[in-house]
């Protein structure tokens, strides 16, 4: 439900089995009803055309999808999107996206993860400073080869492109992620994920794998909180601990 890196394929290796469907469910029936309050047709609300997809992916039942796009207006509006920004040693940086009924709990349970590994909660705008907030859309490499990708998508106002274990990623402004996405599906398919991202402007490489233990044991005590929706660390492994960590 978030990021693509290397470090976000570590999480899906080695946690995504260990995750309770329950908690995977409550996740994507919130993000449903979150994206629902723009609009209810995916054909017109891309945010929610995308919660959609990861939904059906997980094999959320049809009826608890159809639940939740079209939930009152006031069980929507009892959710709340909240961005928590943190820091832990050596001046690593988190940002952490919720959706929650309970803004208490929530900043209780973050604050209690970050104290837990040694690190601590910022104010908003800490830590999001050191990132660029962009559309992120990810296809397979073998949707068409990189220069083709890269003409069309800079042609469609894409902002830059990767290409890093077997996807492209194209990156775009937050004004420009819809429309650019909306093009792109009409030519190659509805992508692969998309989302706002957090992007950081410089990515500190772990080579301690003691440490990267850690960090990684910090990332997924976030994400197994079901309020948790996204987490955008600032740090990275080299492909050795990756290797060691699997």
């Amino acid at each position: 439900m978030a990021g693509h890196s290397k470090f976000k394929n570590i999480q899906h290796r080695k946690g995504a089995q260990d995750k309770k469907r329950a908690k995977i469910f409550t996740k994507l029936i919130r993000d449903i009803s979150v994206a629902a309050k723009q609009g209810a047709d995916p054909e017109i609300n891309p945010r929610l055309k995308h919660a959609i997809a990861c939904a059906k992916a997980h094999n959320l039942p049809k009826e608890r999808i159809e639940k939740a796009i079209h939930a009152k207006e006031h069980d929507q509006n009892e959710l709340h999107e909240i961005r928590y920004e943190g820091f832990l040693t050596d001046g690593l940086a988190v940002i952490v996206e919720t959706i929650t009924d309970n803004k208490n709990r929530t900043a209780s349970d973050v604050r209690s993860m970050f104290n837990k590994f040694g690190g601590h909660m910022g104010e908003q705008g800490s830590a999001s400073f050191m990132y660029d907030h962009l559309g992120c859309i990810i296809y397979p490499i073998s949707i068409c080869s990189e220069d083709e990708l890269t003409q069309k998508a800079l042609e469609l106002g894409a902002s830059d492109i990767t290409c890093e274990h077997e996807h492209y990623t194209i990156y775009t402004d937050v004004q420009d992620f819809s429309k650019c996405e909306h093009a792109l599906a009409d030519i190659y398919g509805v992508a692969s994920e998309s989302y706002l991202s957090w992007k950081p402007h410089n990515l500190s490489i772990v080579t301690d794998e003691v440490k990267a233990k850690k960090l990684l044991d910090f990332i997924e005590a976030l994400e197994h909180n079901e309020d948790v929706q996204n987490v955008f660390p600032n740090f990275d492994f080299t492909d050795e601990i990756i290797e060691s960590l699997q």
